[in-house]
């Protein structure tokens, strides 16, 4: 197998390129190509473009091919005007494309946008899990070895009951968590790693 038809995984998070933001948001780019064959591990994921968390996604379907056989659909898909016009943002970053690599043509739909958070509901409406994984994906929070090891424990054990009972031995101090959490949240909104206006007086 040559170097660019390796097998590369992609996890709970999906990093595009910033200029793409608007169009995953707007829905009309609901796909993204990658050389190689990439396999996701969840169904899941969180976007991140331009240095921010912009939505979560569900991936629906998961495509292999030759760079030679993408299609016209393939380029609306997305949110190119033509096949032309994906193949040379392709080449551009990635460079030497033959017809007969390997690319993975990975559709999502997205489920949750970022920039229409509800400020009524608890913690916007984002899920505690989403906001540790946002939170720990970003360096600039700066966020202290205590608060990571709790929110590293929270996504792991996948609930807010399970993570007290893991970090305290009771199931009633769920409160400390949530208090980080919203402390973290806090961040997110301040450093601008969630776009939304819910902090803004």
């Amino acid at each position: 197998m040559s170097k660019k038809t390796r097998i590369s995984y992609i996890g709970k998070h999906l990093m595009v390129k910033g200029e793409y933001a608007e169009a995953i948001l707007s829905g009309k780019k609901r796909a993204t190509i990658r050389l190689g064959l990439v396999k996701p591990r969840s169904k899941e994921v969180i976007i991140h473009s331009g240095g921010k968390a912009i939505c979560k996604a569900r991936i629906e379907n998961v495509t292999y091919k030759r760079f030679s056989e993408l299609t016209n659909e393939d380029a609306k898909l997305d949110g190119f005007r033509n096949l032309k016009a994906l193949k040379e943002a392709l080449i551009e970053t990635y460079h030497n494309l033959s017809p007969s690599d390997m690319v993975t043509v990975i559709r999502f739909n997205v489920i949750q946008r970022f920039d229409q958070l509800d400020r009524r509901s608890p913690y916007l409406g984002l899920s505690p899990i989403d906001i540790a994984r946002i939170a720990l994906r970003y360096e600039s929070l700066k966020l202290s070895d205590k608060d990571k090891g709790l929110l590293n424990v929270l996504v792991k054990e996948g609930s807010l009951r399970k993570a007290a009972e893991k970090l305290y031995g009771d199931v009633n101090k769920r409160y400390l968590i949530r208090r980080t959490l919203r402390k973290v949240l806090r961040k997110l909104t301040v450093l601008q790693v969630l776009e939304t206006d819910s902090f803004k007086k």
